[in-house]
Order: C-alpha cells, then structure tokens, then sequence
C-alpha cells in the first residue's frame, strides 16, 4: 500500500486515535459487559442440557453411573 493511500484510508476511518479511544472506551467503559452475563449464563445452559440428552439418547446414564459406583467404591475401600 503506497503512502498516498494509508493516509486517505487513515483518514476515512477518521484516524488511529480516534479508532484507539473508540476501543479503550468499550473496553473500559461502564457498559464494556452489558448483556454478557446472560448470554454466556444461557450457553453453557444450553451446552450442559445437550450433554444430558446426548448421555440419555445413547443410554450412557447406567454405565456412567455404575463407572463412578465403581471408583467410589475403590477409593473407600468398598
């Protein structure tokens, strides 16, 4: 890119300080997370409750449940 060039693009986009005070400002900001909470809250909400359908449509819940008896058992001496 020639140097012509870099300055008309710079200054469409108003310029690197503008842009770097635009990404301080969300990054810092008081509504940097606003929303986040719940949207991660809900994905991991969603993913967990597909590992509980996944675990039950292949019928894993009885082998689950008799690997963790199992371990319990060795680690109590039972």
């Amino acid at each position: 890119m020639a140097s012509g060039e870099r300055a008309d693009a710079v200054s469409r986009f108003g310029g690197f300080g503008d842009w770097k005070r635009t990404v301080v400002s969300r990054m810092r900001g008081r509504a940097r997370d606003a929303g986040a909470g719940f949207v991660e809250y809900a994905g991991i909400m969603i993913i967990v409750a597909g590992i509980f359908v996944m675990i039950d449509g292949l019928g894993l819940d009885g082998q689950i449940s008799g690997a963790i008896a199992t371990a319990v058992g060795n680690v109590i001496g039972g």
